[in-house]
């Protein structure tokens, strides 16, 4: 290749910026040396064609390095050497030897022979380490695309891994096209049918495989090395540009069908680990400023439980942790964003938690990201637990609290029947002083971390020997229940038991205020065979298996009316919005036990009912839940008029008889309800009847729930 003319450049924007003329380069590092520009004709290449040396006294700004180069074009691969003190007790690891990544690049591309441990040893790693890609990001056809804007409200996620959801062989798929952005674009009509409003994508930035036990990879994806990126191995096609284009492909036909994108996205840690780590790219840039260090400055601080933890409130992290934000939502049309670990967004440099977090303020107020949804999972791996406290005014979060006290009760544990209530109300003990949306609370039973709902309901404990650290890692603390027998079974029982709890699951998750959150293949009761951490299984424990999928097409359509129930609107009376999701909102509650106006809120009850009713007077709902082990008779509200009672859920029926439309629900034709053990009931009425004052409870309204 000719070589191309070179100028001093901009320190402005950073990373690989396409002009006119060619591509402008700039990276910061205040602490090096020298900085040489490396460019590269393919992935393989074991050299670069050209070397630029960057003058300090031509070529630097401040603490900004830059170079302008006319004549490059879209799809150059290059990476960056740098020169300085190798001094791990004054936080510097500078490697000359190492090929650098650019830490606003916006591809990455993979040699076959990629090596992370070349990485880690005192050598040249060229021939094996990952070069970055120049992108002009205007060169794509959105075709008039932009992010959908959906109302929290009306959204239900599905929480998925993009390569497991089309890898398996019995997806109906392609061999090149399973596992991809492409292959997950030939099963959205799977999504828009069952209902799905938006999904979340486990990490799709650029990741590192190769960060695993010996002979396991990184399956999930928690290893960023880019957060500009698209993770090169989830695109079926070949070329370095291709996986951005494959993703916004993606985007697009997401859009067109009504479904939102949000990214499971990972500022907290990299994938260089601890202090015996490879050096790819952060740590050869400027280790002291892009990671909190331990007060001896060798070692990493690790509230990630990875090894490192990324300095986010650094104005220079924080920048560039911004910067991603707006890159995706601008130039990549993402709509919203799952924050992993965001409590470690709150900590400063010494670690301690801060009251007012820069980085996490930046990210509320800007105004590029005004309307994009933001979800915190708002704990770390060393121990800070910010549920129901995290900052900010936009900030939704993850309810952990949700996923535990509805495990607790559907598993009959005691003392759980005030906290039961409280989540159905979009948890006001949680969120109610600050009078935000009931979908502050994004409500979920299952996610990616920890077992599988149909494992939830087969297994007591934990097994995870398939990850090859002797069942010692995974959270001990699953809240299942067995139904009797360990794993799988041929006791029709018991199966009938299970799938019971399913129900019931499924029907609070779906039916409670909040924003609810499914797991991929919990419709079709994907199993890990009691695997609860996955991260390192990339093969049939851990995807889809569309089989499933057909054998209980019963349960998805179970899910499928659960879902269309809640989002339900009927413009045929007059607006009414006929769903129990709306009259939570609106109405107030009556609470009950097994009798009418008694509700048992004592350490050893295991049921509840209440009772709503639209503010028009023409639509009712009464919910019964009995997580006893035996059956019980619950009184009901009576009816005036010629029509009663009719039963719209029955969790102990099976599907699709556990379910029914308004229209031809069965009448009950009684003033009780029998109730068999872990079920639940919810009734429907569409004439207006009159409630009898509720006797005071802790939940009895809910004054606490106001709309944002």
């Amino acid at each position: 290749m000719s070589h191309a003319g070179t100028t001093p450049g901009r320190c402005h924007p950073l990373g690989a910026t396409v002009t006119p003329q060619g591509v402008n380069f700039a990276l910061f590092s205040r602490s090096c040396s020298s900085v040489e520009l490396q460019l590269f004709d393919h992935a393989e290449s074991t050299a670069p064609y050209r070397s630029i040396p960057l003058d300090p006294r031509t070529n630097r700004t401040c603490d900004y390095w830059h170079v302008h180069l006319t004549g490059v074009k879209p799809g150059q691969l290059y990476g960056y050497r740098l020169s300085g003190p190798f001094d791990p007790g004054q936080g510097h690891r500078f490697d000359s030897t190492k090929l650098l990544l650019d830490p606003y690049g916006r591809g990455v591309a993979v040699p076959e022979v990629h090596d992370r441990e070349a990485a880690r040893r005192p050598e040249d790693n060229t021939p094996s380490a990952l070069k970055s890609v120049v992108v002009d990001p205007r060169a794509y056809d959105w075709e008039g695309d932009t992010p959908l804007r959906r109302p929290i409200s009306q959204t239900v996620i599905y929480e998925m891994h993009l390569a497991g959801f089309t890898r398996h062989p019995n997806s109906g798929l392609s061999p090149e096209k399973r596992g991809t952005y492409a292959g997950l674009m030939e099963k959205i009509p799977y999504l828009t049918e069952l209902g799905i409003t938006a999904v979340e994508l486990l990490p799709i930035f650029a990741f590192d495989p190769e960060d695993a036990p010996p002979g396991h990879v990184n399956y999930w994806g928690y290893s960023p090395i880019s957060f500009f990126a698209p993770h090169v191995g989830y695109s079926s096609r070949k070329g370095a540009l291709e996986p951005l284009d494959e993703f916004r492909d993606l985007v697009k036909a997401l859009h067109q069908a009504g479904i939102e994108v949000i990214l499971d996205v990972v500022y907290n840690h990299t994938a260089e680990g601890n202090h015996e780590g490879p050096t790819i790219c952060f740590r050869g840039v400027e280790n002291s400023v892009y990671y909190l260090l331990e007060p001896d400055r060798y070692r990493y601080a690790n509230y990630t439980d990875t090894g490192n933890t990324l300095n986010a409130n650094h104005p220079t992290v924080r920048r560039m942790i911004v910067d991603s934000l707006r890159y995706w939502v601008e130039e990549m049309h993402v709509d919203g964003f799952r924050f992993d670990l965001a409590s470690i967004l709150s900590r400063d440099e010494s670690g301690t938690p801060m009251s007012s977090p820069p980085v996490l303020w930046d990210i509320d107020t800007d105004p590029v990201l005004a309307g994009t949804k933001l979800i915190a999972e708002a704990w770390d791996a060393a121990g800070l637990y910010q549920v129901g406290s995290f900052i900010g005014t936009t900030w939704k979060e993850w309810n952990g609290r949700f996923r535990d006290d509805i495990r607790s009760f559907l598993g009959g544990e005691n003392g759980t029947i005030s906290a039961l209530a409280a989540r159905l109300l979009g948890s006001p003990d949680l969120y109610g002083h600050e009078e935000r949306e009931p979908e502050q609370s994004i409500n979920f039973v299952t996610c990616h971390d920890g077992f599988t709902l149909n494992d939830l309901v087969s297994y007591n404990g934990k097994h995870n020997e398939a990850n090859g650290e002797g069942n010692r890692d995974g959270s001990d603390d699953n809240r299942s229940w067995n139904c009797g027998v360990e794993g799988p079974t041929d006791d029709p029982a018991i199966e009938a038991l299970r799938q019971r709890q399913i129900r019931n699951f499924l029907t609070i998750n779906l039916l409670a205020l909040g924003g609810p959150m499914l797991l991929m293949g919990d419709e079709a009761r994907r199993t890990q065979q009691g695997n609860n951490n996955a991260y390192c299984q990339d093969n049939e424990l851990s995807w889809f298996d569309w089989d499933l999928a057909e054998r209980n097409r019963e349960l998805r359509g179970f899910v499928r009316e659960l879902i269309s129930q809640r989002l339900r609107r009927d413009t045929a009376r007059s607006g009414n919005d006929l769903s129990l999701n709306a009259l939570l909102r609106r109405s107030r509650i009556q609470w009950h036990g097994v009798r009418l106006d008694q509700p048992d809120w004592g350490e050893s009850s295991h049921s509840l009912a209440l009772t709503l009713r639209s503010h028009r007077g023409r639509f009712a709902v009464h919910l019964m839940l009995n997580a006893w082990r035996e059956e019980l008779q619950f009184e009901l509200p009576p009816c005036s008029g010629s029509r009663g009672w009719r039963i719209w859920i029955d969790t102990s029926r099976p599907s699709p008889q556990a379910i029914h439309s308004w229209g031809s629900a069965p009448e009950i034709g009684a003033l009780t309800c029998q109730l068999p053990p872990h079920t639940i009931v919810a009734l429907v009425w569409l004439v207006p009847y009159p409630l009898s004052p509720a006797r005071e409870s802790p939940y009895r309204q809910a004054p606490l729930i106001r709309k944002g």
